[in-house]
């Protein structure tokens, strides 16, 4: 299994009031973690828009175990834990300098086209990139 590891840059303006990361913040982790992944095996999320196609976020959930304060340091670690040629879910795992777990969750996407965001099948519209996340996954 592949896992893609990339330091998340926390800003102060990602706290909240109690001077920890506010939660939504986590989704652009996973976000961060997601691209970071996906061209670390060779695509582009952009060329994906390019061709006519969009992968949304189908289901997202996150569970919070820890909470990430300003000065800290963050990583995301990121892995394909289901494709399936019509959906593909990554998991993610965000632990602070110490190694910790601080959250984890997983996001599902589908991909669409772009003119009426009809659903597609992954392994017709992109072959060679599903076969790369079968070679990858979990």
């Amino acid at each position: 299994m592949y896992i893609s590891k990339k330091e998340i840059q926390l800003l102060y303006a990602d706290t909240d009031m109690m001077g920890v990361i506010y939660h939504a913040n986590y989704l652009k982790y996973f976000e961060l973690g997601r691209a970071s992944l996906i061209a670390e095996v060779g695509f582009s999320y952009v060329e994906m828009e390019n061709s006519g196609y969009f992968a949304p976020v189908y289901d997202v959930q996150a569970t919070y175990k820890k909470p990430i304060r300003y000065g800290d340091r963050a990583y995301v670690h990121t892995w394909i834990e289901l494709n399936d040629g019509i959906k593909t879910i990554y998991g993610y795992h965000i632990v602070n300098g110490k190694g910790e777990l601080c959250v984890e969750g997983q996001t599902t996407h589908i991909v669409v086209k772009k003119e009426n965001f009809k659903p597609v099948a992954f392994k017709k519209a992109f072959p060679e990139w599903f076969s790369k996340y079968e070679d990858l996954k979990k």
